[in-house]
């Protein structure tokens, strides 16, 4: 696993994801849950292609800002690149942005499990 892998995922906001919508808040705007669920996509997707066969990844803290409201409509790209690997911890720093700038920010850390064996532990 390398320092530096970068991933970006996209979506619009709609109506099933906003805040009144998920229940965060009671506006229509890009919910902070939301955000934060797709900054987690990215980093995860970062490093899929690099993980060992059976093993995935799980989130296991976020540290992040949501600094601007984004209305329905807005497409928000959110890209994680990975910043340091401690055994099966791995760091990343993530950002959120639409059309008109930096809607989001912080630092997320994944673990890398075993598949089989975490589900086995439900």
């Amino acid at each position: 696993m390398e320092v530096g892998l970068k991933y970006q995922s996209r979506v619009v906001v709609a109506e099933g994801n906003t805040a009144q919508a998920l229940g965060s808040g009671d506006m229509a705007v890009f919910a902070t849950p939301a955000m934060i669920a797709l900054m987690e996509n990215a980093a995860m997707n970062a490093v899929a292609g690099a993980l060992p066969e059976g093993s995935t990844t799980v989130g296991t803290m976020m540290k992040s800002s949501h600094i601007k409201a984004s209305k329905v409509g807005a497409e928000i790209t959110a890209e994680a690149e990975l910043v340091a690997v401690e055994g099966r911890r791995l760091t990343f720093t993530v950002k959120a942005w639409d059309e008109q700038g930096t809607i989001g920010e912080g630092e997320h850390e994944r673990f890398i499990v075993d598949r089989e064996r975490f589900l086995s532990k439900l």
